[in-house]
């Protein structure tokens, strides 16, 4: 079973200033990689790399793991559309395997390779996090978010042993009530919708003031509604499965793909509930309760 775990780095401003220049290098080299490949129409990861592999290691100073992670970046990408050249953003993420990067779980360090060489990083991470990172198994994409460095590890976790289970637990989801189960459980929505009127009211009035102070406070308040509604879809996940496991029973949710294209609204209150509506579609081959 596939996990990402998610943590922090706390560089010193030296490291930090190494790192971006990495990753600003690596970019560059994506840029120019692509530009190669859309010139001559090669499009393969290890055709580009016999092209390109020394004079991206010359040109930008890349370690030989660092430069074949870029050339693989830029054959993925040619692997979705090769009908337009592609662009990479210049501190988009960059992956990183086991011979540029490396653990110690106990002292919560990781050791990255850089422009600077290699560096010892401390990092950030909650317990559930780093229970999973001892499962860590091939790469992990370095993110500079806002000022902010993250590695996304891939963790290959050992997957459970199955449960005996008697019945199943349906649960229907909803916009007034964010979940009901067969029980007669709901979890309501009405604090999600009071914080989504809020955030809304408070941007348009920014919006309207457009100053540097008004555009600071909407950088400030960018994905905090978007984060809140994820925390509390979270804890009625959590509480859905735990109360599944304690009863011994399977959980079926009704068939919700396509729901926005089924499901028409009208008035622009009921289309902004309506988009804010956080569901997963369910997989055909999982056991459904019955809408």
């Amino acid at each position: 079973m596939k996990f990402i775990a998610q943590v922090k780095l706390t560089p010193t401003a030296a490291q930090a200033d190494a790192l971006l220049r990495t990753l600003e290098a690596a970019n560059a080299a994506c840029d120019a990689v692509s530009e190669l490949a859309w010139n001559t129409r090669t499009f393969k990861k290890f055709d580009l790399q016999k092209l390109c592999y020394l004079s991206i290691r010359e040109t930008y100073g890349l370690s030989s793991q660092l430069a074949i992670r870029v050339i693989a970046k830029v054959g993925d990408a040619y692997k979705l559309d090769t009908t337009t050249v592609r662009t990479f953003r210049r501190h988009g993420s960059i992956a990183y395997d086991d011979r540029i990067l490396s653990w110690a779980l106990p002292g919560r360090k990781v050791s990255i390779w850089t422009l600077d060489g290699r560096l010892s990083i401390p990092f950030l991470t909650g317990e559930r996090q780093l229970a999973f990172l001892a499962y860590q198994h091939g790469e992990s994409d370095l993110v500079y978010r806002k000022g902010e460095w993250y590695l996304l590890a891939t963790c290959d976790i050992p997957e459970p042993t199955e449960q005996e289970v008697d019945d199943v637990l349906g649960v229907d989801l909803g916009i007034v009530n964010l979940a009901t189960d067969s029980d007669g459980e709901s979890y309501t929505g009405k604090d999600v919708e009071r914080k989504r009127q809020w955030y809304a009211g408070r941007k348009k009035a920014l919006q309207a003031v457009g100053t540097k102070s008004a555009k600071r406070r909407l950088r400030q308040l960018s994905g905090r509604q978007r984060r809140y509604q994820k925390d509390v879809n979270h804890g009625i996940s959590k509480n859905l499965v735990a109360k599944a496991k304690r009863t011994k029973r399977a959980i079926g949710l009704e068939e919700l793909t396509h729901i926005r294209q089924r499901a028409r609204v009208t008035r622009p209150t009921q289309r902004a509930r309506h988009s804010n509506w956080g569901f997963a579609p369910v997989s055909p081959t999982r056991r459904r309760w019955p809408a």
